[in-house]
């Protein structure tokens, strides 16, 4: 009789390299790499601009705002999916309850519309 974890062997041989890798690979970079410094190369930023300006300035709200506009229209779409894939199986609740979280998403998106949100003039 064959082990339960039998079918689990190939994750971890995966694992087991990656995690042999992600120690390897910064050894064998240490011990090949270059080890001359230099003025310019300890430079934060070697683009040829001398840096100006704090490294630690604030950014605007709307950023972040955008960030999250994203995030959540991009779940919409993971959802969007395997909803449009199993259309038929899922019949008229599946189409009522993905009516329903689209117009939410659409509630929220003219909520922020409206409240100036996506205004980068203001």
């Amino acid at each position: 009789m064959e082990h339960p974890l039998t079918s689990y062997l190939p994750v971890a041989v995966v694992l087991g390299l990656a995690g042999l890798l992600a120690v390897a690979i910064p050894i064998v970079a240490g011990l090949l790499g270059p080890k001359v410094s230099n003025p310019i190369k300890s430079e934060a930023f070697e683009g040829g601009n001398a840096p100006m300006g704090s490294a630690r300035q604030r950014f605007a709200v709307k950023f972040y705002v955008v960030a999250l506009l994203f995030i959540v229209f991009d779940v919409e779409a993971v959802f969007l999916y395997p909803w449009a894939v199993n259309f038929q199986a899922l019949g008229w609740f599946g189409y009522v309850t993905m009516v329903v979280f689209a117009a939410t998403l659409v509630v929220g998106l003219v909520y922020i519309w409206k409240k100036g949100a996506l205004d980068w003039e203001s």
